[in-house]
């Protein structure tokens, strides 16, 4: 019987961590800030907005919002990427997504200046990750990962670790991190065929394909290490992409939904704006 990861004690024990650098800029008269810019009518998105507000608010980081509404355009959110850019007090800037469908998604993230770019997504920040350059933003959520996997000591070397799921925001990134730590890795997706004969051989497991329950006890190696990545409301119950409580019965652990990646992304996220911090008060 596998056991569930506590992800909640571990984000405390980083939130202390992190709560001490930032403690330690304003005694220099340093101020960490984020800017985050909200174009969507998404309510999971306006929950998590909310939710790293009270973060920020926790760790003495000062936050500044831009709700837009839907009559906004491309260019409109641009420039108000462009002046947080120019803006010395502004040290980190996210854009949530999704957008309005109607905005053009690459056009705006391209436009944060990659030194600010706390959320990973600007090319050139992807790109430096890709490459293994060490000084770059990791993507929230693939950082927050490796957050939980380095703390319950987690060995990836040599391992098989697969991955379902391929965005630019979770699989592409992960894959880099894992393959950065020797491990051996497998991407599957939606063309993928007879997803579990790649999933019984993973001794990590991370699903982030965004539907309920796609991860049956029977595609799960046993004394696996299972990452849920997956956010879905069904009947009013929030559902990871794992079948959590009979994967149990093969897994060695498991991060559970709700309570697990989602808190290291807000954490990862705040990590990354005192590391921008840092980097431009050198």
């Amino acid at each position: 019987m596998g056991e569930k990861i506590n992800v909640k004690d571990i984000v405390k024990r980083k939130k202390e961590e992190l709560k001490q650098k930032v403690d330690s800029l304003k005694k220099k008269g340093i101020q960490p800030k984020l800017a985050v810019i909200l174009a969507s009518e998404d309510e999971a998105s306006k929950i998590y907005v909310g939710k790293k507000r009270k973060m920020c608010e926790e760790l003495g980081i000062e936050q500044e919002e831009y709700i837009l509404d839907k009559n906004v355009n491309t260019e409109d959110v641009v420039n108000i990427v462009k002046k947080l850019n120019m803006d010395k007090s502004v040290n980190g800037i996210l854009v949530q997504l999704p957008l309005f469908k109607h905005l053009d998604m690459d056009e705006v993230l391209d436009s944060i200046s990659d030194k600010k770019d706390v959320d990973g997504f600007h090319p050139l920040t992807l790109g430096k990750l890709f490459i293994g350059e060490k000084e770059t933003f990791v993507s929230c959520t693939p950082k927050g990962i490796m957050t939980i996997l380095d703390d319950i000591g987690v060995d990836c070397e040599g391992k098989h670790a697969v991955i379902v799921g391929r965005s630019r925001i979770v699989g592409k990134p992960i894959s880099q991190l894992l393959l950065k730590r020797g491990a051996t890795v497998t991407v599957c997706h939606s063309k993928t065929k007879d997803i579990s004969l790649f999933t019984k051989q993973a001794d990590i497991l991370v699903a982030a394909v965004g539907r309920p329950h796609i991860i049956t006890k029977d595609m799960v190696k046993k004394d696996a290490i299972v990452i849920d990545v997956g956010i879905n409301r069904v009947d009013g119950k929030i559902l990871g992409d794992v079948d959590t409580e009979n994967v149990l019965d093969v897994c060695d652990r498991i991060t559970p939904v709700p309570g697990g990646v989602g808190l290291t992304t807000v954490l990862s996220l705040l990590e990354n704006v005192v590391q921008a911090t840092i980097e431009q008060n050198k």
